[in-house]
């Protein structure tokens, strides 16, 4: 344990790289001289009566249910702290190293939720309109050191945002999370199996962290053998199903072919291939 503390920057608190604590997410910035009263110590597991001002302390779930958080955190190993906390609390995880990285990448796709480190490198030549102040943005949870906290003043008064002082302890980081997804939708609503993941509204899938460069065929491909999981599709299903005829010769081995290649290539430790071949029956996507 000491080993594991040591790797990531935890003292013997379980903090990363020190002390944190948490302040409240109702729009009170606490005590930091930004105004509001004071909220108090966050207690990991809890919210006391300091957290919303009423109220006796309750446990709070800090698990996930699949949904998708950028983490844009410059530290690797910090990063690679939060990206394996989350993934094991059943978030999915994606993660960048510098500001621009980061804006880039939720403008590429929709995201539940955001932890962003105000300590990247790149952030001060971010234009302002550049990075959070869309009105539909997921919900941002700031990491900041408590001397950087009056700079994010106008961020958290945009919209659904939290931020917790660096150095900071990981329950924190997941209770916070946990606060502000509570109540919201996932954004990808798509059919799923397992960590395959589908969005119909934008055509897009994911392998776990991965996302897959689908062609229209293939898309439509990936989409009938997973709404059809664990049942072998004939030739002459698939056929209809993407081109709307049958077509001869090897046209569906190819097409099955370069889409097995793109779900099931680079696999990381405990992910089994989805898509398999029953000779001469057809195809079927299963563990």
């Amino acid at each position: 344990m000491n080993e594991v503390r040591a790797m990531h920057g935890m003292d013997e608190a379980g903090r990363v790289h020190g002390a944190g604590r948490v302040h409240g997410s109702d729009g009170a910035l606490g005590e930091a001289g930004l105004g509001g009263p004071g909220l108090g110590e966050f207690r990991p597991g809890e919210f006391g009566a300091g957290d919303f001002g009423t109220g006796a302390a309750v446990t709070v779930p800090t698990r996930g249910a699949g949904q998708r958080v950028l983490v844009v955190v410059h530290d690797p190993l910090v990063a690679e702290l939060l990206t394996t906390t989350l993934e094991l609390a059943d978030y999915r995880v994606t993660a960048e190293r510098t500001g621009t990285q980061g804006v880039a990448r939720l403008a590429e796709r929709g995201f539940d939720l955001v932890v962003f480190d105000v300590a990247v490198p790149d952030l001060d030549s971010l234009d302002d309109g550049r990075r959070f102040r869309s009105a539909d943005r997921p919900p941002v949870l700031f990491l900041t050191p408590h001397e950087r906290l009056g700079r994010l003043v106008p961020e958290l008064g945009l919209g659904q945002a939290d931020y917790v002082t660096t150095p900071f302890r990981i329950s924190e980081v997941l209770a916070r999370a946990h606060v502000l997804l509570r109540g919201r939708a996932p954004v990808h609503q798509g059919p799923c199996y397992g960590d395959l993941v589908l969005n119909d509204a934008t055509c897009q899938a994911w392998r776990g962290r991965r996302a897959l460069d689908l062609t229209p065929a293939e898309y439509r491909l990936l989409r009938h053998l997973l709404v059809n999981a664990e049942r072998v599709l004939s030739k002459e299903q698939i056929c209809r199903h993407v081109w709307g005829e049958f077509r001869a010769g090897n046209a569906i081995e190819k097409l099955v072919s370069r889409l097995r290649h793109k779900v099931d290539q680079g696999l990381e430790q405990g992910q089994p291939p989805l898509i398999h071949t029953r000779r001469g029956f057809g195809y079927r996507l299963g563990s």
